[in-house]
């Protein structure tokens, strides 16, 4: 005995076209939004990634000790920054050192 599979007349009320049917994605997975300012410290850490290679987070912290001791907040945000992207355990280590320093 053959079997023959019709197409449904309404294919909008049928189970199997409904499940079928692609939907439209509404929000992506893997979406960061628009944050730019992430964006631009990411490429400067993955540059000086590329510059220092595994000894990066310790040179970014370096340079943001540096900067601290020399009463440059925004460099010092600046380089804390790129630690924390390269190594958020030593850029937590340098907040809680350089905060208690500052006392």
């Amino acid at each position: 005995m053959s079997l023959r599979f019709a197409a449904a007349r309404t294919p909008n009320r049928s189970p199997v076209a409904r499940a079928l049917r692609k939907r439209a994605i509404e929000c992506v997975a893997n979406d960061n939004g628009e944050n730019v300012e992430h964006d631009r410290m990411l490429k400067a850490a993955l540059r000086h990634f590329g510059e220092f290679g595994l000894s990066a987070a310790r040179k970014a912290r370096q340079n943001a000790e540096a900067a601290f001791f020399a009463g440059d907040r925004d460099l010092y945000d600046w380089w804390l920054g790129v630690c924390r992207v390269l190594d958020r355990r030593l850029a937590a280590e340098l907040e809680t050192g350089t905060s208690s320093k500052s006392a």
